[in-house]
Protein backbone atom coordinates (compact mmCIF):
# COMPACT_ATOMS: atom_id res chain seq x y z
CA UNK A 1 0.00 0.00 0.00
CA UNK A 2 1.19 3.41 -0.68
CA UNK A 3 2.22 6.33 2.07
CA UNK A 4 1.08 9.14 -0.03
CA UNK A 5 -0.36 8.87 -3.41
CA UNK A 6 0.11 12.05 -5.37
CA UNK A 7 -2.75 12.39 -8.00
CA UNK A 8 -1.31 15.64 -10.00
CA UNK A 9 2.15 16.01 -11.33
CA UNK A 10 1.71 19.79 -11.29
CA UNK A 11 3.55 22.12 -9.54
CA UNK A 12 1.66 21.73 -5.90
CA UNK A 13 2.23 17.49 -6.62
CA UNK A 14 5.84 17.46 -7.82
CA UNK A 15 6.50 19.43 -4.23
CA UNK A 16 4.40 17.30 -2.40
CA UNK A 17 6.04 14.56 -3.32
CA UNK A 18 9.43 16.11 -2.64
CA UNK A 19 8.15 16.68 1.04
CA UNK A 20 6.48 13.05 1.37
CA UNK A 21 10.08 11.50 0.18
CA UNK A 22 12.09 13.85 2.41
CA UNK A 23 9.50 12.88 5.71
CA UNK A 24 10.63 9.01 4.71
CA UNK A 25 6.95 7.71 3.21
CA UNK A 26 6.09 6.07 0.23
CA UNK A 27 5.14 8.35 -2.61
CA UNK A 28 4.16 7.86 -6.03
CA UNK A 29 2.63 10.67 -8.13
CA UNK A 30 0.03 9.86 -10.60
CA UNK A 31 -0.30 11.78 -13.95
CA UNK A 32 -2.58 11.20 -17.56
CA UNK A 33 -0.77 13.58 -19.18
CA UNK A 34 2.94 15.13 -19.08
CA UNK A 35 4.52 15.93 -15.91
CA UNK A 36 4.78 20.11 -15.16
CA UNK A 37 1.16 20.90 -15.39
CA UNK A 38 -0.05 24.33 -16.77
CA UNK A 39 3.53 26.32 -16.48
CA UNK A 40 5.45 23.69 -19.23
CA UNK A 41 4.20 26.24 -21.77
CA UNK A 42 4.95 29.41 -20.22
CA UNK A 43 8.28 30.76 -21.85
CA UNK A 44 9.55 32.51 -19.41
CA UNK A 45 8.91 32.55 -15.36
CA UNK A 46 10.21 35.88 -13.42
CA UNK A 47 8.13 35.40 -10.01
CA UNK A 48 9.57 32.02 -9.00
CA UNK A 49 11.64 32.27 -5.70
CA UNK A 50 14.95 31.48 -6.46
CA UNK A 51 14.93 32.33 -10.47
CA UNK A 52 15.44 35.60 -11.98
CA UNK A 53 14.45 34.35 -15.37
CA UNK A 54 13.89 30.66 -16.24
CA UNK A 55 11.46 28.68 -18.76
CA UNK A 56 8.90 27.08 -17.56
CA UNK A 57 9.33 23.46 -19.27
CA UNK A 58 13.21 23.92 -17.61
CA UNK A 59 11.45 24.81 -13.42
CA UNK A 60 9.22 21.99 -14.10
CA UNK A 61 11.22 19.34 -15.51
CA UNK A 62 14.08 20.81 -12.29
CA UNK A 63 10.99 19.58 -9.91
CA UNK A 64 10.01 16.61 -11.63
CA UNK A 65 14.13 15.67 -11.17
CA UNK A 66 14.28 16.63 -7.69
CA UNK A 67 11.47 14.28 -6.91
CA UNK A 68 12.81 11.30 -8.83
CA UNK A 69 16.16 11.86 -7.31
CA UNK A 70 14.65 10.79 -4.12
CA UNK A 71 13.06 8.01 -5.50
CA UNK A 72 9.20 9.63 -5.33
CA UNK A 73 7.51 6.85 -7.61
CA UNK A 74 5.56 8.20 -11.58
CA UNK A 75 2.91 6.51 -12.22
CA UNK A 76 1.45 7.33 -15.93
CA UNK A 77 -2.35 7.20 -15.32
CA UNK A 78 -5.43 9.24 -15.13
CA UNK A 79 -6.63 8.62 -12.42
CA UNK A 80 -10.84 8.58 -12.47
CA UNK A 81 -11.77 8.05 -9.33
CA UNK A 82 -10.96 7.74 -5.18
CA UNK A 83 -12.94 5.48 -2.93
CA UNK A 84 -12.65 4.88 1.04
CA UNK A 85 -11.34 1.55 1.72
CA UNK A 86 -10.81 0.67 5.63
CA UNK A 87 -7.07 1.75 6.37
CA UNK A 88 -7.19 3.58 3.36
CA UNK A 89 -8.62 4.65 -0.30
CA UNK A 90 -8.42 2.63 -3.78
CA UNK A 91 -7.84 5.14 -7.00
CA UNK A 92 -9.07 4.09 -10.18
CA UNK A 93 -7.31 4.73 -13.11
CA UNK A 94 -7.65 4.04 -16.83
CA UNK A 95 -4.63 1.24 -16.51
CA UNK A 96 -5.35 -0.70 -12.88
CA UNK A 97 -6.38 0.10 -9.16
CA UNK A 98 -4.17 1.41 -6.43
CA UNK A 99 -4.12 1.35 -2.43
CA UNK A 100 -2.80 4.40 -0.47
CA UNK A 101 -3.26 5.18 3.25
CA UNK A 102 -3.67 9.15 2.31
CA UNK A 103 -4.13 11.02 -0.91
CA UNK A 104 -3.33 14.50 -2.04
CA UNK A 105 -5.59 16.13 -4.87
CA UNK A 106 -3.31 18.24 -6.86
CA UNK A 107 -5.42 17.79 -10.14
CA UNK A 108 -5.46 21.50 -11.06
CA UNK A 109 -7.28 23.51 -13.46
CA UNK A 110 -8.77 23.40 -17.28
CA UNK A 111 -9.09 26.53 -19.32
CA UNK A 112 -12.54 27.45 -20.03
CA UNK A 113 -14.46 27.51 -22.85
CA UNK A 114 -16.35 30.60 -24.56
CA UNK A 115 -19.53 28.21 -25.34
CA UNK A 116 -20.13 29.46 -28.44
CA UNK A 117 -20.95 27.73 -31.44
CA UNK A 118 -17.75 26.49 -33.98
CA UNK A 119 -15.31 26.69 -31.20
CA UNK A 120 -14.84 22.76 -30.65
CA UNK A 121 -14.42 23.06 -34.91
CA UNK A 122 -12.10 25.89 -35.33
CA UNK A 123 -9.90 24.52 -32.62
CA UNK A 124 -6.04 23.82 -33.99
CA UNK A 125 -7.86 26.65 -36.94
CA UNK A 126 -7.78 30.12 -35.53
CA UNK A 127 -9.30 29.17 -31.80
CA UNK A 128 -6.43 28.57 -28.99
CA UNK A 129 -5.83 28.49 -25.39
CA UNK A 130 -2.11 29.34 -24.92
CA UNK A 131 -0.78 31.59 -26.46
CA UNK A 132 2.68 30.84 -25.78
CA UNK A 133 2.04 27.21 -27.11
CA UNK A 134 0.75 28.74 -30.58
CA UNK A 135 1.45 32.04 -30.84
CA UNK A 136 4.48 30.97 -33.35
CA UNK A 137 1.91 30.24 -35.82
CA UNK A 138 0.30 33.72 -36.06
CA UNK A 139 3.90 35.63 -36.61
CA UNK A 140 3.12 38.25 -38.91
CA UNK A 141 -0.75 38.48 -38.35
CA UNK A 142 -3.68 40.05 -36.68
CA UNK A 143 -5.39 38.06 -33.48
CA UNK A 144 -6.85 38.65 -30.47
CA UNK A 145 -7.01 37.74 -27.12
CA UNK A 146 -10.46 37.22 -25.16
CA UNK A 147 -10.16 38.01 -21.38
CA UNK A 148 -9.79 40.49 -19.08
CA UNK A 149 -7.27 38.84 -16.09
CA UNK A 150 -3.53 38.77 -16.28
CA UNK A 151 -3.21 35.88 -18.28
CA UNK A 152 -5.30 37.35 -21.15
CA UNK A 153 -3.49 40.74 -20.45
CA UNK A 154 0.16 38.25 -20.87
CA UNK A 155 -0.86 36.61 -23.87
CA UNK A 156 -1.59 40.33 -25.87
CA UNK A 157 1.58 41.54 -24.70
CA UNK A 158 3.68 38.08 -25.70
CA UNK A 159 1.65 37.90 -29.30
CA UNK A 160 2.33 41.65 -29.80
CA UNK A 161 5.85 40.51 -30.03
CA UNK A 162 4.87 38.44 -32.90
CA UNK A 163 1.91 39.29 -34.58
CA UNK A 164 1.44 42.79 -36.49
CA UNK A 165 -2.13 43.41 -34.72
CA UNK A 166 -3.30 42.21 -31.40
CA UNK A 167 -6.96 42.88 -29.89
CA UNK A 168 -7.97 42.26 -26.17
CA UNK A 169 -11.63 41.50 -25.94
CA UNK A 170 -13.23 41.81 -22.44
CA UNK A 171 -17.19 42.11 -21.67
CA UNK A 172 -16.14 44.73 -19.23
CA UNK A 173 -15.17 48.33 -19.02
CA UNK A 174 -12.64 47.33 -15.98
CA UNK A 175 -10.09 44.56 -15.90
CA UNK A 176 -9.19 42.23 -13.62
CA UNK A 177 -5.42 42.46 -14.83
CA UNK A 178 -3.03 43.94 -12.48
CA UNK A 179 -2.56 48.20 -13.44
CA UNK A 180 1.27 47.84 -14.49
CA UNK A 181 0.44 44.94 -17.18
CA UNK A 182 -2.54 47.24 -17.99
CA UNK A 183 -0.03 50.45 -18.44
CA UNK A 184 1.79 48.19 -20.48
CA UNK A 185 -0.64 46.89 -22.97
CA UNK A 186 -1.92 50.73 -23.25
CA UNK A 187 1.67 51.53 -24.38
CA UNK A 188 2.17 49.02 -26.71
CA UNK A 189 1.68 50.21 -30.41
CA UNK A 190 -0.07 47.44 -32.22
CA UNK A 191 -2.21 46.46 -29.36
CA UNK A 192 -5.83 47.50 -29.16
CA UNK A 193 -8.36 47.09 -26.49
CA UNK A 194 -12.17 47.03 -27.08
CA UNK A 195 -14.72 46.70 -24.29
CA UNK A 196 -17.59 46.12 -23.47
CA UNK A 197 -17.94 42.86 -25.79
CA UNK A 198 -18.41 39.52 -25.80
CA UNK A 199 -17.35 37.13 -28.54
CA UNK A 200 -20.88 36.74 -30.54
CA UNK A 201 -19.84 34.73 -33.16
CA UNK A 202 -17.13 32.50 -35.76
CA UNK A 203 -16.83 33.18 -39.22
CA UNK A 204 -14.36 31.40 -41.61
CA UNK A 205 -14.70 28.52 -43.91
CA UNK A 206 -12.10 25.58 -42.55
CA UNK A 207 -10.46 28.10 -40.52
CA UNK A 208 -11.05 31.49 -38.34
CA UNK A 209 -10.91 33.95 -40.61
CA UNK A 210 -13.41 36.88 -38.61
CA UNK A 211 -15.16 37.18 -35.57
CA UNK A 212 -18.37 39.11 -34.88
CA UNK A 213 -18.92 41.02 -31.19
CA UNK A 214 -21.70 42.30 -29.50
CA UNK A 215 -21.45 45.35 -27.21
CA UNK A 216 -22.31 44.59 -23.54
CA UNK A 217 -24.22 47.87 -23.51
CA UNK A 218 -26.29 48.30 -26.12
CA UNK A 219 -26.12 45.47 -28.38
CA UNK A 220 -24.32 46.62 -31.52
CA UNK A 221 -22.32 44.95 -33.21
CA UNK A 222 -18.84 44.89 -34.55
CA UNK A 223 -16.71 42.97 -36.89
CA UNK A 224 -13.21 42.14 -36.58
CA UNK A 225 -11.25 40.25 -39.37
CA UNK A 226 -8.69 38.12 -37.23
CA UNK A 227 -6.84 34.95 -37.86
CA UNK A 228 -6.60 33.37 -34.58
CA UNK A 229 -8.79 34.33 -31.27
CA UNK A 230 -6.84 32.89 -27.94
CA UNK A 231 -9.24 32.55 -24.94
CA UNK A 232 -8.02 33.62 -21.62
CA UNK A 233 -11.50 33.52 -19.63
CA UNK A 234 -10.15 31.36 -16.72
CA UNK A 235 -10.35 27.58 -15.65
CA UNK A 236 -12.40 24.93 -14.79
CA UNK A 237 -11.07 22.61 -11.46
CA UNK A 238 -10.07 19.14 -12.41
CA UNK A 239 -12.10 17.40 -9.89
CA UNK A 240 -14.00 14.32 -10.97
CA UNK A 241 -11.79 11.81 -9.42
CA UNK A 242 -12.95 13.32 -6.08
CA UNK A 243 -16.84 13.62 -6.91
CA UNK A 244 -18.47 12.37 -3.51
CA UNK A 245 -15.37 12.04 -1.62
CA UNK A 246 -14.61 15.68 -0.69
CA UNK A 247 -17.09 19.16 0.12
CA UNK A 248 -16.29 21.43 -3.45
CA UNK A 249 -17.46 25.25 -3.14
CA UNK A 250 -17.81 26.72 -6.09
CA UNK A 251 -16.61 23.63 -7.86
CA UNK A 252 -13.43 23.96 -6.46
CA UNK A 253 -12.22 21.39 -3.57
CA UNK A 254 -12.68 23.22 -0.04
CA UNK A 255 -9.86 23.58 2.21
CA UNK A 256 -8.31 26.13 3.88
CA UNK A 257 -4.46 27.13 4.06
CA UNK A 258 -4.24 23.68 6.21
CA UNK A 259 -4.96 21.91 2.90
CA UNK A 260 -7.17 19.11 5.03
CA UNK A 261 -10.53 18.42 3.07
CA UNK A 262 -13.75 17.51 4.40
CA UNK A 263 -12.65 14.11 4.37
CA UNK A 264 -10.02 12.75 6.54
CA UNK A 265 -6.93 11.63 5.17
CA UNK A 266 -7.24 13.45 2.08
CA UNK A 267 -5.48 16.53 1.37
CA UNK A 268 -5.87 19.52 -1.58
CA UNK A 269 -3.00 21.15 -3.04
CA UNK A 270 -2.99 23.79 -6.03
CA UNK A 271 -5.13 25.38 -7.96
CA UNK A 272 -8.08 22.91 -7.54
CA UNK A 273 -8.64 24.41 -4.11
CA UNK A 274 -10.42 27.17 -2.67
CA UNK A 275 -7.66 30.02 -2.60
CA UNK A 276 -7.56 33.64 -3.57
CA UNK A 277 -3.87 33.61 -5.30
CA UNK A 278 -3.41 31.12 -7.83
CA UNK A 279 0.24 30.86 -8.40
CA UNK A 280 3.78 28.89 -9.08
CA UNK A 281 4.63 30.42 -5.40
CA UNK A 282 1.27 29.32 -3.61
CA UNK A 283 1.25 25.69 -5.29
CA UNK A 284 4.11 24.86 -4.35
CA UNK A 285 3.15 26.00 -0.67
CA UNK A 286 0.29 23.75 -0.83
CA UNK A 287 2.56 21.10 -1.89
CA UNK A 288 4.72 20.95 1.03
CA UNK A 289 1.81 21.54 3.81
CA UNK A 290 -0.28 18.94 2.00
CA UNK A 291 2.95 16.28 2.35
CA UNK A 292 3.17 17.46 6.16
CA UNK A 293 0.08 16.91 6.99
CA UNK A 294 -0.34 13.30 5.24
CA UNK A 295 2.44 12.75 7.30
CA UNK A 296 1.25 13.71 10.08
CA UNK A 297 -1.65 11.78 9.44
CA UNK A 298 0.06 8.68 9.06
CA UNK A 299 2.26 8.38 12.03
CA UNK A 300 -1.41 9.18 13.92
CA UNK A 301 -2.70 5.67 12.34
Amino acid sequence: MIDIAVVGAGTAGMTAAIYGRRAGMEVTLFEGNTYGGQIVATPEVENFPGFEKISGFDLADSIFRQAMALDAKFVFDQINSISKKDGGFVLSGDFGEYEAKTVIIATGATNRHLGIDREEELVGRGISYCATCDGAFYKGKVTAVAGGGNTAVEDALYLAGLCSKVYIIHRREGFRAEEALMAKARQTENIEILTPFVTERLEGEGKLTSVVLKNALDGQEKKIDIEGLFVAIGQVPETKAAEGLVETEGGYIKAGEDCVTSCPGVFVAGDVRTKHVRQLATAASDGAIAALAAVSCIKMQ
